[in-house]
């Protein structure tokens, strides 16, 4: 965020920002959804920080937006909650989109070999 030309960063309290990543955060691992573990409401979540969230989910969705995340996203998920993560295991193979749970062995620790995944899915 600090890259982009004039910097969002350069206007607003730093705990605003500090919520917004949280929140973005948050939002990407389901924090807000009532039947996930953790959970907490948006605007409890704000309150610990001192910010309103009419100014931390703007900020939040500036964050999301301006980096490219989008749920669910693979490398922004929480590690206990990659193995039920669908994008993480699906990969182009040949321009065909699989999900490499469904490969044999050799070719899933080839994938790990090549970071491409981030563990083995089990057997």
């Amino acid at each position: 965020m600090c890259q982009f030309e004039p910097s969002p960063l350069e206007s607003g309290r730093p705990q605003s920002w500090a919520c917004a990543i949280v929140y973005a955060l948050g939002k990407v691992n389901f924090l807000f959804d009532k039947t996930q573990e953790p959970h907490l409401r948006a605007d409890a979540l704000c309150k610990l920080f001192g910010v309103s969230p009419g100014n931390a989910a703007p900020k939040a969705s500036q964050i999301l937006d301006n980096l490219g995340i989008v749920p669910l996203d693979p490398d922004w998920t929480q590690r206990s909650l990659l193995a039920d993560n669908p994008l993480v295991w699906m990969l182009s193979v040949n321009g065909f989109i699989v999900d490499i749970r469904t490969a044999p062995r050799e070719v899933q620790e080839l994938a790990l070999e090549k970071g491409l995944i981030p563990f083995l899915p089990p057997e």
